[in-house]
């Protein structure tokens, strides 16, 4: 099938080409992200590709239908940047992989923690100008502290264990409890319990209306001083300005964030001769206690193969037997 792949750098380009050879589609790989502006670029093939920070909304979709695109692949997990209900309308389809690798993200979760408690940025910075001293350094044992999960699906799930692992006390919130974390001893509570007790809080929800800014100034209020933040799965599930202020008055000891809501046209960029337009970002990046990365939590061999692979598959699907794997369809958000 043809397929023309948006917003695409070496290394979605080597997966891609690495996993296709199972597959023989005819993909053309293109560098601008996919917005109403750039959409009819897709003209004449019948599917098309689109990563998190394009812009498929009503307006992209009615060029790519007029084009003859009849297959929109998500190579992500989430889809809140595609207008599911216009392409219902326009009967186009739009299938997802179901999750990035788990491992990755839960992974990078737990490394943004480590690297926050242990000051390890700081320490890597002052080691290259010659300080080789302590003070300010001092972090905690994770041992024995309460960490809050929300969200326990297969990412969740994972970062449990971990914690787990590190001998933590680990309560959780999922609207459907998971038997297997049960018995591993994480107990599954209300959200303002877990946000009163946590020492740790790390999200892994997807973004809907519901969890849209889930953690806002009220949240924020509820959790224990001095607690850390953790968020690798949508920017938006955070009031970052809420969070500044709560950072500002020092009731949040520290953020590890791989995502941030206004991220789109910021992110998978190389922005470091230029001016950062966005004043809510730059506010944030002035904390010592916040560490930013640019949604990279994705960013392994395993987990892009496996993108590539799931994505490629669920085109496969649709061409050869006309029909959806791993659809998603507007009542997916708006029931």
């Amino acid at each position: 099938m043809q397929v023309a792949v948006f917003d695409t750098h070496a290394y979605d380009r080597d997966a891609f080409e690495r996993a296709n050879t199972r597959f023989r589609h005819e993909l053309t790989f293109l560098e601008p992200r996919l917005t109403s502006e750039t959409a009819a670029l897709a003209a004449g093939y019948p599917a098309v590709c689109s990563f998190v920070n394009d812009r498929v909304d009503r307006r992209a979709l009615e060029t790519l239908r007029a084009g003859g695109t009849r297959l929109v692949a998500l190579r992500s997990a989430g889809y809140n940047h595609v207008d599911l209900r216009a392409a219902a309308d326009l009967r186009l389809t739009v299938v997802r992989v179901p999750a990035d690798s788990p491992h990755a993200v839960a992974e990078h979760a737990v490394a943004l923690l480590l690297a926050l408690n242990r000051r390890i940025y700081r320490a890597y910075n002052r080691v290259r100008e010659g300080n080789f001293g302590l003070d300010g350094l001092v972090g905690y044992d994770l041992f024995g502290k309460t960490v809050g999960v929300v969200g326990t699906g297969r990412i969740g799930a994972v970062f449990a264990g971990i914690m787990r692992g590190f001998g933590c006390r680990v309560l959780a919130f999922d609207l459907y409890p998971d038997p297997g974390l049960t018995a591993l001893g994480v107990t599954y509570v209300e959200p303002r319990r877990l946000f009163a007790e946590a020492d740790i809080l790390s999200l892994h929800v997807p973004l809907t209306p519901e969890t849209h800014h889930l953690v806002d100034a009220d949240a924020l209020r509820d959790m224990k001083r001095g607690v850390v933040l953790i968020n690798t799965s949508r920017g938006a599930l955070i009031d970052t300005r809420a969070l500044i202020a709560a950072l500002k008055t020092g009731h949040i000891g520290a953020a590890g964030l791989d995502v941030y809501e206004e991220e789109e046209g910021i992110f998978f960029r190389d922005l470091s001769d230029q001016v950062l337009q966005d004043d809510v970002l730059a506010r944030l990046l002035t904390f010592p206690n916040v560490l930013i990365t640019s949604h990279q939590a994705f960013l392994t061999r395993e987990a892009l193969d496996g993108i590539a692979t799931t994505t490629l598959e669920n085109i496969r699907v649709f061409e050869s037997e006309q029909r959806a794997q791993n659809d998603v369809r507007a009542h997916d958000v708006l029931s």
